[in-house]
């Protein structure tokens, strides 16, 4: 009996160190579970690496580990992402943007003419159902779960040119306040995409989840949540590794698009004071509204940024068959400073405040019983929205993140965990919460 217990315990041992010695010479296997963020201004998909433990966030042709969710119609393609944006000011009525906002959602009656007043293409009703309507050689209409499958299947080919492998399988993230439905039909556009889902994660728990809070002892955890669009706060109780989101309230209204309008606006003005005239070409809107979204990003990280173009101007007096010729260019600058930045979006910047408030009333917590304030999406890099939570909360948010990418960074680390992946994490587990209702302000 001993020498048979010897000879298991051998065995055993022999297995752990085959696996040791595998781990340590021989290449680890190719993830096959990528994680996707399909964001409602930006979309990402990331991997984690069995062996290392390493998240990668997957880079597009030319390097940059984000797409615009931007889908284009023309005559004779479906353009998606920074190629689709190109077109936003030539093409608008056929470039489609903020599907998120209307996947799997009913509207009522009026809400969805209200909501579809904001867009140059047009939104119409089926059934209750938002599908947008495109007029190229002819008119069709196409669904947001459409659209979310063509950006799903452009992320899909950047994992597998990227991992050399054919990809099936994925974990997705949704918003918290997305209902049964909505979750639904964002796992439709994944399977039109060819995708089979194994998960879906709130992107509050998944935004965590990249921090590191699944394996860490803290109970209060505070998401806020700013992107180029919307503005989402969620507040997370957390237990071992499970989360239970306790409260949420946002503006879906409110973002870094916002920010950069103001900008824009504030530029155009300059150059009416400046040679009495608007701009003239569609092409020169679309650029001065490309080069102020990078002043806004410089802004960030420097005190001032000129922002200089050539302009097609016509003066005052041009008249008849004048109007109708392109005038020679005219080289236009301005200097931006943070100053004036956050001057000409403080009444917006203070807008944040309202649903961060909210969440800790229906809460019941103190800003005091805070553990972690996490930060996700691009428009907190913006330093006057860092220290405007600071200073509430008299204590520093957790930076440590990359904000455009913590939501699909923690996504990946759930696909790897799906996956099977080496070496092991510890799952997040969301409790559901079926009385919760997120409150939106305007």
């Amino acid at each position: 009996m001993a020498g048979e217990v010897s000879m298991i315990g051998s065995v055993i041992l022999a297995l752990f160190l085959a696996g040791y010695l595998g781990q340590q010479y021989l290449p680890p296997p190719k993830p096959k579970v990528i994680g996707l963020d399909l964001g409602t201004t930006f979309c990402s998909v990331g991997v984690f690496h069995p062996g290392t433990g390493d998240v990668v966030v997957i880079e597009d042709e030319d390097g940059r580990k984000s797409i615009p969710s931007a889908v284009s119609f023309t005559v004779s393609e479906i353009l998606v992402g920074y190629e689709a944006l190109d077109l936003a000011d030539s093409n608008p009525q056929n470039t489609i943007y903020d599907a998120k906002r209307f996947i799997g959602k009913i509207f009522e009656t009026g809400a969805l003419e209200q909501e579809s007043a904001r867009y140059p293409f047009k939104v119409i009703s089926n059934n209750g159902s938002g599908e947008f309507q495109i007029s190229t050689n002819h008119t069709f209409t196409v669904s947001p779960e459409f659209i979310g499958s063509r950006l799903l299947l452009k992320m899909r080919k950047m994992a597998e040119r990227h991992l050399g492998v054919l990809i099936q399988k994925a974990v997705i993230s949704v918003p918290a306040e997305f209902d049964e439905r909505q979750r639904n039909y964002t796992v439709r556009a994944a399977n039109l995409a060819g995708l089979e889902i194994l998960r879906v994660i709130n992107e509050p728990t998944a935004a965590a989840m990249a921090y590191g809070l699944h394996k860490v002892d803290v109970f209060n955890v505070l998401v806020v949540d700013l992107g180029g669009g919307t503005l989402d706060v969620s507040l997370l109780n957390k237990q071992g590794g499970m989360f239970l989101t306790r409260a949420m309230a946002g503006n879906n209204k409110l973002g870094g698009q916002d920010f950069s309008q103001r900008l824009l606006q504030y530029t155009m003005k300059q150059v009416r004071q400046e040679y009495g005239v608007s701009l003239f070409l569609k092409e020169d809107t679309h650029r001065l509204r490309q080069i102020v979204e990078a002043a806004k990003l410089n802004l960030t990280l420097q005190p001032s940024v000129t922002i200089r173009l050539p302009l097609h101007l016509h003066s005052p007096e041009a008249t008849g068959e004048l109007q109708g010729t392109v005038p020679e260019p005219i080289l236009f600058e301005v200097k931006i400073t943070r100053e004036l930045f956050e001057e000409l979006n403080e009444d917006l910047f203070q807008k944040i405040l309202i649903p961060i408030e909210t969440v800790l009333a229906e809460g019941h917590l103190e800003k005091e019983e805070v553990d972690e304030i996490v930060l996700v999406g691009g428009s907190t890099r913006i330093p006057r929205i860092r220290r405007l939570i600071s200073e509430y909360f008299r204590k520093e948010p957790n930076t440590s993140v990359d904000p455009d990418l913590a939501v699909v960074t923690g996504v990946a680390i759930q696909a790897g965990i799906m996956g099977g992946s080496w070496p092991l994490q510890v799952s997040a587990i969301e409790i559901p919460n079926r009385h919760l209702r997120k409150m939106n302000f305007n």
